[in-house]
């Protein structure tokens, strides 16, 4: 029973990736562009409220259309406050898988590696000595996938609060980058053209998040050091 919700999480995520590929794309966007202004226009809390669900739902299932999703933001809201509700509904969803796989394994998971000796109990404990900078990094790293990022920290026993405050500020970076591209969609749009999605690689965005990622890991190889050290 315990299991259940991360079960049903898992199989509607393999029928999404097969049904909804068509319906969260960025062709559908492109399509469905003027109805979406216009019924923001129309309906602005009620599109920001909707528009927040949809995301929470995408992300809490593993839905394919993320990426389509934060440029949505971009395009109907700006810059600000479309990151906002890009970060607001990620991290909602996020929790929710986290909270589904904690309860139906992390729990057990967790007390059976406190429990264990040998290589597993160290690295057990290197993970608890290191949880928030471990946690911001594998959020700022471009390259580590979000269903990985919310699944991981649920199996080694990380607290809730921890993974929420870790997950809403460890991906602004990233969302604020693609929910700016998604604000300059309506050029994009009139030019017939695609936005570019690997703008995250390139250096002039890409270097300020490394260096994030050097200030999230320098503290876990001072611990390390230090511990050689016997300080």
């Amino acid at each position: 029973m315990r299991r259940l919700p991360l079960i049903g999480i898992l199989l509607v995520a393999a029928i999404g990736a097969f049904t909804l590929r068509d319906y969260l794309s960025f062709d559908a966007l492109v399509q469905n562009r003027e109805a979406l202004i216009a019924f923001r226009d129309a309906n602005y809390l009620l599109t920001v409220v909707a528009f927040i669900l949809a995301y929470v739902v995408i992300v809490a299932f593993s839905l394919p259309g993320a990426t389509i999703a934060t440029l949505t933001g971009g395009f109907l809201f700006a810059t600000f406050p479309g990151a906002l509700f890009n970060i607001t509904g990620a991290t909602i969803g996020a929790t929710i898988i986290f909270l589904a796989a904690q309860w139906g394994l992390g729990e057990k998971l967790s007390a059976k590696m406190d429990s264990s000796q040998g290589a597993v109990k160290k690295i057990k404990t290197a993970i608890d000595d290191n949880q928030w900078e471990a946690l911001f990094l594998i959020r700022l790293v471009p390259a580590v996938p979000f269903f990985v990022a919310n699944l991981v920290p649920a199996l080694v026993g990380v607290p809730v609060f921890r993974f929420v405050v870790t997950t809403f500020l460890g991906i602004i970076p990233g969302a604020v980058v693609y929910t700016s591209v998604g604000a300059g969609l309506g050029e994009v749009f009139a030019r017939g053209e695609t936005p570019n999605l690997g703008i995250i690689f390139e250096p002039h965005i890409l270097l300020p998040i490394l260096g994030l990622c050097a200030l999230a890991t320098l503290p876990i190889i001072l611990k390390a050091v230090r511990g050689k050290k016997g300080i």
